[in-house]
């Protein structure tokens, strides 16, 4: 057993999001296909460590600077929403969240279809669906349990942790590919990011160099901390209240408030290049250390039938992102751009969904609609509409006979 401490991750997640950098630049699959850097060398660390199992050993990471990345990461999505802007983009939300609704429908149905058909209970096909592909790790943990105690399903958590494991690496994987596709469909708009005069704004490019100076970068630094904090002390307010939400969306919410507050009274304007670099860095980093802590045999152990049913709504989201979210959408550059988000967090999580779309607008240009409505329907609204599919899914008659 090889256990490495909180600075030993700090520089294998480093070294890994250079790995993956080298990989992407020199590995024209990884790069024709858009494959999001830290999800290149977090997998190449994942298959390694699959490797040294086999031979007795095993490798253990500090994953606590984990959470906390995330949550920056998502602090400065809210620091970056300005609600003049949500607004203009309130029609296209609307129509993106019902994109996103209807795929949570579908892959419910097509949970529970395959496990019928496979001989299994119908649980372990809504586990292996919305739950566990859109909701993540920890809405899979939550209901795992509740499956257990409630419905007595057998090792229902084992089998959450795993499906989302399963889809974290295959949203990573696929949204490129899929906007690939697309993107030869369209006209990119503009000229390449090689070309762009501009500075860029948000996560669009996060390769693309911004000037800084150490006193904001201080400023902005503050804003991340004070929307960290808050938002844990709204999260512990609003526990075990119908208002309940995930700690990352109250962070989030924070940081919409503190910005447009600032803005309206006067007293601040958040520096965009300074929260988009610090975001960055939280989104690389929080990546690195997720994909390369994965427990890939957790994956090897799952029965074939489960396999079969993860496998086939990798296909579906695929699928739907290509036949419905990309032509709801519009059919354009910025459709292909949402696409590839959303595989990101239709199968694994938000920050696998600004991963994926950075890694196509770093190469084919920026698109500003795709960065303001994937961050708001994936980290307000999914979890929200998730709760709402999954119980209503319950309350059909087979379930209600478990």
């Amino acid at each position: 057993m090889i256990e490495l401490d909180f600075y030993g991750t700090l520089v294998a997640a480093s070294l890994v999001l250079l790995l993956g950098r080298g990989l992407v630049t020199r590995v024209g699959f990884l790069r024709s296909y858009n494959i999001p850097e830290p999800v290149a060398g977090g997998l190449v660390v994942a298959l390694l460590l699959l490797i040294l199992r086999t031979f007795d050993i095993e490798v253990r990471f500090d994953t606590s600077l984990q959470t906390p990345l995330m949550l920056a990461f998502f602090a400065t999505i809210g620091l970056s929403a300005d609600l003049a802007s949500l607004k203009k983009g309130g029609r296209i939300v609307g129509i993106f969240l019902l994109a996103v609704i209807g795929l949570l429908v579908v892959q419910n149905a097509m949970g529970i279809g395959l496990a019928t058909l496979l001989g299994l209970d119908p649980l372990m096909g809504l586990l292996t669906g919305s739950i566990t592909l859109a909701g993540g790790h920890g809405t899979g943990a939550a209901w795992g349990a509740v499956f257990s105690e409630k419905y007595g399903l057998a090792s229902a958590s084992e089998l959450a942790l795993a499906s989302a494991t399963f889809g974290l690496v295959l949203g990573g994987l696929i949204g490129g590919p899929v906007a690939r596709l697309l993107i030869k469909r369209v006209q990119v708009p503009g000229c390449s990011p090689q070309q762009t005069p501009r500075l860029p704004r948000g996560f669009e490019q996060p390769n693309k160099e911004r000037s800084i100076t150490p006193f904001s970068f201080v400023e902005t630094l503050a804003l991340i901390a004070v929307s960290l904090l808050a938002g844990n002390l709204l999260n512990g307010l609003l526990h075990g209240t119908a208002f309940e939400l995930p700690t990352f969306v109250c962070v989030l919410f924070v940081g919409v408030v503190l910005r447009n507050s600032l803005s309206a009274l006067g007293l601040y304007q958040v520096f965009e290049r300074e929260v988009s670099v610090l975001g960055n860095v939280s989104l690389s980093l929080f990546l690195a250390i997720a994909l390369m802590s994965l427990k890939l045999w957790d994956l090897a152990a799952l029965a074939l039938p489960i396999f079969i049913i993860l496998a086939v709504q990798a296909l579906v989201m695929a699928l739907f992102a290509i036949f419905v979210t990309f032509r709801v959408m519009g059919s354009n550059y910025d459709a292909a751009v949402l696409a590839a988000g959303h595989c990101g967090f239709g199968l694994g999580a938000t920050p696998t969904a600004i991963a994926n779309m950075q890694a196509v607008t770093q190469r084919y240009g920026p698109s500003q609609i795709a960065f303001l409505v994937v961050p708001m329907v994936g980290a307000f609204f999914i979890d929200i509409v998730n709760v709402i599919v999954i119980k209503l899914y319950l309350t059909l008659p087979f379930f209600a006979a478990v």
